[in-house]
C-alpha cells in the first residue's frame, strides 16, 4: 500500500495553489477555481486543492513535506515572502522540523528526517 494523494477543501483554492506551487510542488491539473492537483517534486505523492463553499473552523490537517537541505529550502522561501511560525529545531524524535500555514490555516511541517523516517533506532523489530 502507497499514499497516493491527500485533498485540501478551501475557500481560496487559487491561493492555496499558488502557496504549494511555491513551495515548489508542479500544477498537474488545472481546472481552478474549482480543483487542482500538484505533483511533490520527489517521489510520486500527490496533493489536491478543492473549492468548498463550506466554513470551516480550525484545521487538525498537519502536512509533512521532507526536505533534503532543510535550512537552506527555508531560507529560499522566505526569501520568496513566506512567513514561518517556527525556525527549524533538532527534534528528540531525530528530525529537524519547521512550521508554517497555507491560506486556508493548514499546518505545514518542512522537515529533514532522512533514514530516521522510516528506521529510528527505536523502530519495531520484525
Amino acid at each position: 500500500m502507497n499514499l497516493n494523494q491527500a485533498t485540501i477543501h478551501t475557500g481560496k483554492s487559487v491561493e492555496t495553489v499558488e502557496f504549494y506551487q511555491t513551495l515548489g510542488l508542479i500544477l498537474i491539473v488545472d481546472s481552478l477555481p474549482r480543483y487542482a492537483r500538484l505533483l511533490c517534486p520527489d517521489g510520486g505523492s500527490t496533493l489536491s486543492v478543492h473549492f468548498s463553499d463550506d466554513e470551516f473552523s480550525e484545521s487538525n490537517i498537519l502536512l509533512y513535506f521532507e526536505c533534503e537541505n532543510l535550512d537552506a529550502k527555508i531560507s529560499e522561501l522566505k526569501n520568496l515572502g513566506l512567513e514561518f511560525e517556527q525556525e527549524p529545531i533538532d527534534q528528540t524524535w531525530l528530525w529537524r522540523e519547521s512550521y508554517l500555514r497555507d491560506p486556508g490555516g493548514n499546518r505545514i511541517c518542512l522537515y529533514h528526517a532522512g533514514e530516521n523516517r522510516q528506521n529510528p533506532p527505536w523502530r519495531v523489530k520484525s
